[in-house]
This record gives C-alpha cells, sequence and structure tokens, in this order.
C-alpha cells in the first residue's frame, strides 16, 4: 500500500470516520445496473453510474462545473463535503476524482483499495440504500490545467520535453488490440500507439488487494520509463477511455508529488480514428 496521502484514504480511515456527518462515500461503477452495489456495498455509499455522473448527456464531454454540482446535488452530495470515491473497477475512482477535480469539488479523495480491500479486511457491507434527500449546492470554480486536448499532443510529438505514459495493456500498446484482452475488439479504427510512447500497464501500479503498491515501488516503476520528476518534461498519460491514465496520474501527481502531468483524456477512442494523425506499432 501506498504512503497515504490526504486524497487517498485507508479502509481503516473511512471506518474511522464513515458516519461523520460532513463525509460520504460514492461508489461509481461501470455497470449502469450496479449489481455489485445491490449485493452489498459500504454503509451510507451512494451509487452513480460513471456516464451518468460525469458526462455531457450527448457528447463525449465532461459535465460542466454547473452541472456536476447539480447531479451531486440530487444525490445529496454537498460540494462542500468530503467525498470518498468507491471505485468498481478501481480506475473509475480515479477517473472520478480528476473530473471532480477539474470541476472545482474542494474535497474529493479515493479509498485506496476499493471494494476489494473493504471486503478483504471484513470492513462492514449492506444491502441497505439509503435515501436521498436533494440539496442545492453552489458551482465551484472550474481548473482543466490537467487535461490536454489531441491538438496539443500532436504539437507536442516532435518536442523531446514530454513523455507519453501508454497506461494499457501491453497487447493494445503493441497493436494487438484496440481494447483490453478478454472482450470484443472495439473502441478505435486503428491499432497502435501515439508515436514514442513508454509503456507502464496501470495494473503494475496496484498490489492484488487493487491497493497502490507503496510509494518506493512507484518511484521504481515510472523511473524505468523516465518518469522520475527531475527536469522540466510534461508527462501526458492515455488509454483508451482515459480511466486507466487517471490511476497512473494519480500516482504521479499525488502520491509521488510529480505536478507536471496531464491526462489525454481523447486517448486511443479518439487518436486511433482521426484521419490523419501518426500511429506507431510493433
Amino acid at each position: 500500500m501506498a504512503e497515504t496521502t490526504k486524497k487517498l484514504v485507508s479502509g481503516s480511515w473511512l471506518l474511522d470516520h464513515l458516519y461523520d456527518l460532513d463525509v460520504t462515500v460514492l461508489e461509481v461503477s461501470s455497470d449502469q445496473e450496479g449489481k455489485a452495489y445491490e449485493n452489498g456495498h459500504i454503509p451510507g455509499a451512494i451509487f452513480c453510474f460513471w456516464k451518468d455522473l460525469l458526462w455531457h448527456e450527448t457528447d463525449r464531454e465532461f459535465a460542466t462545473s454547473s452541472e456536476l454540482s447539480d447531479r451531486l446535488g440530487d444525490l445529496g452530495i454537498s460540494t462542500d463535503s468530503t467525498i470518498v470515491l468507491c471505485g468498481d473497477p478501481v480506475q473509475y475512482g480515479t477517473y472520478a476524482l480528476w473530473v471532480m477535480i477539474m470541476a472545482g469539488v474542494k474535497d474529493v479523495r479515493i479509498l485506496d483499495g476499493s471494494r476489494l480491500r473493504w471486503i478483504k479486511d471484513n470492513h462492514p457491507l449492506t444491502s441497505e440504500v439509503p435515501t436521498l434527500k436533494p440539496i442545492k449546492n453552489k458551482t465551484p470554480k472550474p481548473n482543466s490545467e490537467s487535461r490536454i486536448g489531441r491538438v496539443e499532443v500532436l504539437d507536442k510529438l516532435n518536442s523531446s520535453n514530454n513523455i507519453f505514459l501508454d497506461a494499457r495493456s501491453p497487447e493494445e500498446y503493441r497493436g494487438e488490440r484496440v481494447s483490453p484482452p478478454g472482450g470484443f475488439d472495439h473502441g478505435a479504427e486503428r491499432r497502435g500507439r501515439i508515436p514514442g510512447a513508454v509503456h507502464l500497464f496501470f495494473r503494475d501500479l496496484l498490489s492484488e488487494d487493487d491497493t497502490f503498491i507503496s510509494e518506493e515501488d512507484l518511484k521504481k516503476k515510472f523511473a524505468k520509463v523516465g518518469i522520475t520528476g527531475d527536469g522540466e518534461k510534461e508527462i501526458v498519460s492515455y488509454c483508451r477511455l482515459s480511466h486507466r491514465a487517471t490511476l497512473a496520474w494519480f500516482a504521479i501527481n499525488e502520491i509521488l508529488g510529480i505536478d507536471k502531468v496531464k491526462i489525454y483524456d481523447g486517448s486511443w477512442t479518439e487518436w486511433g480514428s482521426i484521419v490523419g494523425f501518426p500511429v506507431e506499432q510493433g
């Protein structure tokens, strides 16, 4: 388990603060039906399907700060409270945290190990769904400095001052697939990677129980691909939809304290389908 920062909380910390009035647990799931949540969740945890909370209703764009504040309010969550995110899978928690930070939410944190470690530690679970009491939130001031778009990425390709970090599976990175192994291969028109990108599979940053590996081990993993925090190089993290990229971003920025890191949220679904954009394979 990595050294706990303000934005990374342990199960024991959450257990001690579970019934604090200013702490809210939000389970962010990739399953729209929320089957795992229905079977058992952290007491008091509120459920949301990630797209319903974080994305624009029709466009592949994030909800505005105002929209996100309203959606949290509809769930009874104050943007002034401490929001602890439980990702299901784990990378959906870091993705939601990143989007919320960009929207200006003040105090949002990640439960280290998410559901898996919580259950492993025999912490309490319940099937009781909390009663939602909608509230009105003020709109926070957004900050999208950690986000980068396709045109900016293209402009940086010929610069030596950048490191493009590919957090996908080895098969995706090599250009054998456009989505992770084990399912229907979809998500882009072409296979491959952004030219010059280095590879570090996001699962290698996690222990078997979904907690982050130690800070020292994280340093070693990132150092092998040239990410040390020394110098002026900017790091751009990407994957297929950017969920896995946010987990790498969290480790670099929040645990290791390396500031110059951004996320290309268009990631491979966008880059791999743009006419004329360069691709590297092999």
